[in-house]
């Protein structure tokens, strides 16, 4: 029996016990259901997750179903790009280096200022600025420069031909007052105190326990019904399914294998969405064991990749050898994965000098092929994983150190120690790989934390952003994941499925594949200006 099998069995049995005894304490209504004295007008919700800040700057709502902010395009549930702030789709030059954007008139920011162009030009102006330390500077390489045209358009200059420009502009927009006196934008006050155009305002953030939002009631796109969300923040995933299971929230996401006992026996609805969001094992290239293309490609091959969806995931997932989603299949190349094959892995070692011990452990040349794989401690899914991972290489030879830490922890370390990582989005999987994998991004936050740096990876990449056409665009994205398969510089381990329990006394709900953004922006409350009380 795996080893992940038997972790699986040790969290799920106490926590079975407990969402019964959690049942007992308080009754929950059943499905269509409103929760005991409501009208529908308010919800409850509980997230695994905390912001760091509320500045679309630093990539908060950068995918554009932020609940506080617009971008000029959001995304409906088919993934297509729609006018938000933007009146109409935008123009492109011949050549595709600028692209004019008409504007929505008659917008206003949460505070009763108008929106205008200057609020757009100030916002990408202050992601140009170096000295502004923008986040998301990265999400739009090729921009060069933004200006007002006339008094309702925009218009953006590429430093090279971009035809999927478009898919950049979705994070949300500032008030051009709230950017006066430059300085890095992490110091801003929208950082703590959300200030956009978006269908729901900030009204209070108590950290570590909640955040409370209210409709806004000017909304350019209508009011939403559902006045007053309050999001409570549990970070544990096994208290927030016992407390769920108890009635105390409407809805909250959960791991597959903890949301569907929830769902059994409180009466909530089961929601599960596809996703393009991967889990994979960076490994930083300053550490002279992971630095080994050797090392990499037997990793590779090691993991039991079905064996860890089965057992941790509840079937809920495919499995991940790139970052480019089987969820798109257009994008992907069929032969860029790696077959589950101990022997290969260690073949592939013995050929490169790696030696087994009395111990089991391999080395070279004095050193141990061992590391330390962080994850953050309260994720039970990464944990899962880190634990699976750990023990089917430790067949190959190659002994993994487990730690469990707070981001603030990990953070420092992941230029020199493994991590489990998260990412991915189902809207421009390409743009993604270039920020995790291409090396002009090494060491840049959670872009390539550990350097990994190929040179045909680059060039594929780099045609890919740069593709005259969508069919370019397409074969150069396939490139990359062959060229990336011959050198990895990650183990990718599996896209999840998302799952959620919710009470079902709403209208409006519609499924949705996903990106890997946290918390209650997307799940079944992406469109959630939407809903509707159910009658």
């Amino acid at each position: 029996m795996c080893h992940s099998v038997i972790t699986l069995r040790n969290i799920a049995v106490p926590l079975l016990a407990g969402l019964v005894l959690a049942g007992c304490a308080a009754p929950t209504p059943g499905p269509g259901e409103a929760a005991p004295g409501g009208d529908g007008t308010t919800m409850t919700l509980a997230d695994g997750y905390e912001p760091d800040d509320l500045n679309p700057l630093l990539g908060y709502g950068s995918e554009g179903a932020s609940k506080f902010y617009d971008g000029l395009f959001a995304r409906d549930a088919e993934r297509t790009l729609q006018p938000a702030l933007a009146a109409a789709a935008p123009t492109p030059s011949a050549d595709q280096r600028s692209w004019t954007v008409p504007l929505r008139r008659g917008v206003t920011f949460h505070d009763g200022s108008a929106f205008d162009p200057q609020d757009v030009v100030a916002t990408y102006s202050a992601v140009l600025d170096p000295d502004r330390a923008a986040a998301i500077r990265s999400s739009v390489p090729m921009l060069e420069g933004v200006e007002a045209v006339g008094d309702d358009a925009v218009r953006f200059d590429l430093a090279y031909p971009y035809g999927a420009f478009p898919e950049r502009l979705t994070s949300g927009i500032l008030p051009s007052e709230v950017l006066d006196g430059g300085g890095p934008v992490a110091d801003l006050p929208v950082n703590t105190e959300a200030l956009g155009t978006g269908p729901y305002r900030l009204v209070e953030w108590r950290r570590g326990d909640t955040m409370i939002m209210e409709a806004n009631r000017d909304y350019w796109g209508g009011a939403p019904t559902v006045n007053r969300v309050t999001v409570v923040f549990a970070t544990d995933d096994n208290t927030r399914a016992q407390r769920t299971a108890a009635g105390e929230f409407d809805g909250t996401v959960l791991p597959p294998a903890l949301a569907r006992p929830v769902a059994e026996q409180s009466g909530l609805a089961l929601r599960e969405h596809a996703s393009a969001d991967y889990r994979t094992i960076a490994l930083p290239f300053a550490n002279p064991v992971t630095a080994d293309p050797a090392i990499r490609a037997a990793l590779n091959r090691s993991v039991n990749r079905e064996g860890m969806i089965d057992a941790l995931l509840a079937g809920q997932g495919e499995p991940a050898y790139h970052p480019i989603p089987g969820v798109l299949p257009e994008l992907v190349e069929p032969s860029a994965t790696f077959t589950h094959d101990p022997a290969e892995a260690a073949r592939i070692l013995d050929e490169a000098g790696w030696v087994t011990g009395p111990d089991g452990i391999r080395a070279r040349d004095g050193q141990q092929a061992s590391f330390s794989l962080m994850y953050p401690a309260t994720d039970t899914v990464r944990r899962d994983l880190a634990q699976a991972f750990a023990s089917d290489v430790r067949a190959a030879g190659v002994e993994v150190r487990l730690e469990g830490l707070g981001w603030e922890a990990i953070e420092p370390r992941m230029g020199s120690d493994a991590v489990v990582l998260g990412g991915g989005d189902p809207f421009d999987p390409g743009f993604k790989a270039w920020q995790l994998l291409h090396s002009a991004n090494a060491a840049d936050g959670f872009n390539n934390p550990g350097s990994y740096a190929d040179s045909q990876v680059d060039a594929a990449l780099d045609a890919a952003l740069r593709a005259p056409d969508e069919a370019t665009r397409v074969e150069r994205i396939k490139d990359f994941q062959r060229a990336y398969v011959a050198d990895p510089g990650m183990v990718f381990l599996a896209f999840l499925g998302h799952s959620y329990v919710s009470r079902d006394a709403w209208d409006g709900y519609v499924e949705v594949v996903e990106p890997h953004t946290h918390g209650v922006t997307w799940g079944p409350w992406w469109n959630l200006e939407d809903w509707t009380p159910r009658r």
